[in-house]
């Protein structure tokens, strides 16, 4: 075994097993193997309570009993230990079911749109960035307030989008009861669906990770899986909409809920996905005529 560090020592506390090796890996994340040949990963977070947000959201996801997600074996105020994912190639059978589970997984609902898992906080993250999760029960007004513009004035206080460009995307929040489309009740959102968190297994199922779960709308997490692209993206669509069929127009619609994600990367990373949340803004605008 290698010399005892604080990966194996969570590792061993969680699980109850002995630590034979350890791999570190990239952000905060180190494999390391127990005794009894199976391999866990250990995460340190660096915010305040993230660990116990994202393991209270990966169990509310696992709740569900669609999408496959990585146990949690036990989590801190810092560290979070789960299951492995051992990985395998990307195929258009696993995009098929993993469409079909994502359907599911939405339609497990959650109480109120911006409702945090059960004893998740009130103050979460997605990434690195903090989220608020705070109820609302109309998805245009609670998208608006909740995920849009805090994010929105976090750029213009930065510099990273000027006073007179935020106005457009503002203009999109006070005009959302026209773009959102019909109404819809709140899905249960893994809520940071980008093609990093989602892991094709080597069993023949996608398995995801690192969540920023909370009730939303069933579309935000499409729209993620399409801006950040994805393996196989038109068949994960087709297994979805072969089981939960999507609102007429809802393509549309994608850059709408792709200006929450836009504005939390122009917050942590700068000018580039600033410009693209106001081409985003612009173009739904464009459209109302």
């Amino acid at each position: 075994m290698c010399g005892v560090s604080s990966s194996s020592v969570v590792a061993a506390r969680f699980t109850g097993r002995g630590v034979v090796d350890e791999r570190p890996l990239s952000g905060g994340l180190t494999e390391v193997g127990l005794d009894d040949g199976r391999t866990v990963v250990v995460k340190f977070a660096d915010g305040p309570g993230a660990a116990r947000a994202e393991a209270s959201g990966l169990r509310w996801l696992a709740g569900a009993g669609t999408v496959r997600i990585p146990a949690v074996h036990g989590v801190d105020e810092r560290g979070l230990v789960t299951d492995r994912v051992v990985q395998g190639p990307a195929s258009a059978g696993a995009a098929v079911r993993f469409g079909r589970d994502l359907a599911g997984l939405h339609a497990a609902g959650a109480p109120a749109f911006g409702a945090a898992p059960p004893g998740g906080p009130e103050e979460a993250y997605i990434g690195r960035a903090p989220m608020r999760n705070v109820a609302g029960d109309d998805w245009p007004r609670w998208y608006a307030a909740h995920r849009v513009l805090p994010y929105l004035r976090l750029a213009v206080d930065a510099g990273t989008l000027r006073a007179a460009e935020a106005t457009d995307v503002e203009r999109v929040c006070e005009r959302l009861p026209e773009l959102a489309g019909p109404a819809e009740p709140p899905a249960r959102l893994h809520g940071d669906l980008w093609n990093g968190n989602v892991l094709w297994g080597a069993d023949g199922h996608v398995h995801l990770i690192d969540p920023a779960a909370h009730g939303g709308h069933r579309e935000t997490d499409l729209a993620m899986l399409r801006l950040f692209g994805c393996p196989h993206l038109e068949r994960i669509l087709a297994g979805y909409e072969e089981t939960a069929p999507l609102a007429d127009g809802w393509t549309g619609r994608v850059g709408v809920h792709q200006l929450f994600p836009l504005l939390v990367h122009a917050v942590l990373f700068g000018r580039g996905y600033a410009e693209q949340a106001l081409a985003a803004a612009r173009t739904a605008l464009r459209h109302l005529g």
